[in-house]
């Protein structure tokens, strides 16, 4: 599903040969991933991860990496650039490249997840909430709120009979989330799309965060709603190990009196947000059966359900 540009090996081994590692000897293409086509290239040199950047140009390449090194300097497990070449200046088929040093560890199934995981996911993302504090360098998001109807009139425009009343759900939601949505949050360097595919793991120590193309400014409550939508649910929410992430999160960042009164718009905000790009990105998009039944978009559709079944206080009692 994630090789959408094909990699010749000239292009590897041009890649290669420009950061010091000398010829490219095999290609291995990755699967994981919805946007962006990934590879590992194995040389003379070792084995390395390589991204082509399908929908970032060279600047949002560029934001991604200076944004990785300061977070890398101020203690974040995140991953390392190989030296040589600044990432974005190699291209394939006119599409930026990066090369990554390989992450250590693995990702985790629902199965493994437990209270003491999800107490070190909540700390983790506010570690980066803090540390991010500092980075000088600003960034609009590519997701803000109101390029949601504009996604789903893509998605309204493919025809598909069963869309019909998703969408029509998704709109009337944007429109909630819209009508009360705060303007005082606290706002900070997000990651985005913390997902549990994109958090590595070497026994309970987070040994890397992955995939930082949607990192960004934002509200960092959105950021941990997104957390918690995407790690605190299986056929429903996981209140035990919603409660120890946001116990973890708030051990490090304590929320503040708007962000606590803004939970179920900002968790509303992100089931939308995921709700609509998994219908663009995996329902109207061909690839394996198993790849969309795991990114299904009626999963979040059903976290919203949930969801705006409760209060706010409801909520936030079963949180905090």
């Amino acid at each position: 599903m994630a090789v959408f540009t094909l990699l010749t090996p000239e292009d590897a081994s041009r890649i290669t040969d420009a950061h010091g590692l000398g010829a490219c000897l095999r290609i291995e293409p990755v699967s994981a991933g919805s946007v962006n086509s990934n590879f590992f290239l194995v040389s003379e040199g070792g084995r390395h991860f390589l991204r082509i950047y399908e929908e970032q140009g060279t600047d949002g390449v560029e934001y991604e990496w200076q944004l990785l090194d300061f977070l890398g300097r101020a203690g974040v497990a995140v991953p390392k650039r190989v030296t040589g070449t600044l990432p974005g200046q190699i291209c394939v088929a006119g599409k930026p490249t990066a090369l990554f040093e390989v992450v250590t560890g693995q990702d985790i199934c629902g199965g493994l997840f437990d209270t003491a995981r999800a107490h070190r996911v909540g700390a983790t993302l506010a570690e980066i909430h803090q540390a991010g504090r500092a980075f000088p360098v600003r960034r609009e998001s590519r997701f803000r709120r109101d390029t949601l109807p504009q996604r789903l009139d893509v998605a309204e425009g493919h025809g598909r009979p069963e869309l019909v009343e998703p969408i029509a759900t998704l709109r009337a939601m944007c429109a909630e989330v819209d009508g009360g949505y705060p303007t005082n949050l606290p706002r900070g360097v997000i990651h985005g799309d913390m997902f549990r595919d994109n958090v590595f793991w070497e026994g309970t120590r987070v040994s890397a965060v992955i995939d930082w193309e949607s990192a960004s400014d934002g509200d960092l409550l959105y950021d941990l709603a997104v957390v918690f939508l995407a790690w605190c649910y299986g056929d429903d929410f996981r209140w035990e190990e919603a409660r120890a992430l946001f116990a973890g999160y708030t051990a490090i960042r304590s929320l503040e009196a708007s962000e606590v009164v803004a939970l179920r718009t900002l968790c509303l905000a992100g089931a939308a947000r995921f709700s609509t790009t998994r219908i663009l990105d995996f329902h109207l998009r061909s690839g394996g059966v198993g790849e969309r039944v795991m990114k299904d978009y009626r999963r979040f559709l059903a976290r919203a359900s949930t969801l705006a079944a409760l209060t706010n206080d409801q909520l936030a009692s079963r949180l905090l």
